[in-house]
């Protein structure tokens, strides 16, 4: 299953050309992986977006409801 996520979730930045760098995208990702909110390693309970997917992408945030947190 993780692995049929992660090749989802890249070819679908394939097709974005707004990203963030590896260094943000690591402090993103840093952050979504200690979250509460998480499900699966995978899911953001509050959006049911791909976190790494999501934490790639420039012109998006955290969907927390009380505040991003990146």
């Amino acid at each position: 299953m993780q692995q049929n996520v992660q090749q989802l979730i890249e070819e679908q930045l394939s097709l974005e050309a707004d990203l963030v760098s590896d260094r943000t995208y690591q402090a993103r990702w840093k952050i979504c992986s200690t979250c509460p909110s998480l499900y699966a390693d995978t899911t953001c309970l509050h959006c049911g977006c791909f976190v790494q997917f999501r934490a790639r992408l420039a012109y998006k945030n955290c969907p927390n409801p009380g505040g991003s947190h990146w």
